[in-house]
């Protein structure tokens, strides 16, 4: 059986979403070999409301109208951003994430594959067949024995079989990685994750107010908080949790700056407040315990 030569991670710039890859890479003790890409959509403009559109599509809408309007067409270009390799090197590692294209991406795996072996592409949801893929992995919080119709399908004495359990080994690296940050800061730690709205879970300037409120209530129980942004996070709502929150001694709130703590935190928190926005986040500090 030939192993695996190469991976390649086609991303979509969020977080949660490609933090997933990354876990299931690094499960598969392939993060050595892994390569991310990144799917780019058209910004500004009436762009804004093009984001449902399938990528491609919306790509030749822009091209269309940029000819149009006489603007230059874009060219393959490259994102500043983090490629992980393992959670040490995660905060000192950065290198050119490449727009991902899925002819380049299929010529890189035909020329390798006699040299070097077959190689592995893990995407997000591809909102397409899945009958043409040859594995679907779904993470724990989609997986249907856990619904409320698998629970009424599955005989209680088989559910803690065919659950999948929840591997603590990422919390352990994450807890080496930022020993030095976090480990001696006062406790009870309380993380708190703020995401942005979306299409289900809307709001604005509302969550800051009543968010700030329940933190300054709270505080005088907590030895420290820590407080991250995602890059979904409005503006109007991150500068009021820092007008509030940012010279307060207990709180540190990461201004965007140099490796993302969001693993530390989920090693070391005591408890967590996250906006509701995002599964994702949700789904990590559930796995914690």
């Amino acid at each position: 059986m030939r192993t695996i030569s190469r991976v390649f991670i086609i991303g979509n710039g969020v977080a949660g979403a490609e933090n997933q890859c990354f876990g299931l890479v690094r499960a598969l003790g392939l993060s050595h070999r892994q390569t991310l890409f990144r799917v780019i959509r058209p910004k500004g403009g009436i762009n804004k409301r093009l984001q449902w559109l399938p990528v491609s599509l919306h790509k030749r809408l822009e091209n269309v109208r940029r000819l149009i309007y006489g603007d230059p067409l874009p060219t393959q270009i490259a994102v500043r951003g983090h490629k992980l390799l393992s959670l040490a090197a995660e905060r000192q590692v950065s290198s050119d994430i490449l727009e991902a294209n899925a002819k380049y991406i299929a010529a890189l795996s035909c020329e390798a594959f006699a040299k070097d072996g077959p190689s592995l592409v893990v995407i997000q949801h591809p909102r397409s067949r899945l009958n043409r893929f040859d594995l679907v992995i779904t993470p724990r919080h989609d997986y249907y024995p856990l619904t409320p119709e698998g629970q009424k399908q599955i005989p209680w004495f088989l559910r803690r079989w065919i659950t999948p359990r929840t591997s603590p080994e990422r919390h352990v690296d994450a807890a080496d990685t930022w020993h030095d940050e976090l480990a001696t800061i006062p406790k009870p730690l309380l993380v708190v994750n703020v995401g942005g709205p979306t299409g289900h879970c809307r709001y604005g300037t509302d969550l800051a107010v009543e968010l700030t409120a329940l933190l300054l209530n709270i505080v005088p129980t907590c030895g420290s908080i820590r407080v991250s942004f995602s890059r979904r996070t409005p503006s109007k709502v991150s500068d009021i949790i820092w007008k509030e929150l940012g010279n307060h001694p207990k709180v540190h709130i990461w201004n965007g700056q140099g490796p993302n703590p969001h693993m530390g935190h989920l090693a070391f928190a005591d408890a967590f407040v996250i906006t509701a926005d995002s599964v994702s986040m949700l789904s990590e500090a559930c796995s914690t315990g």
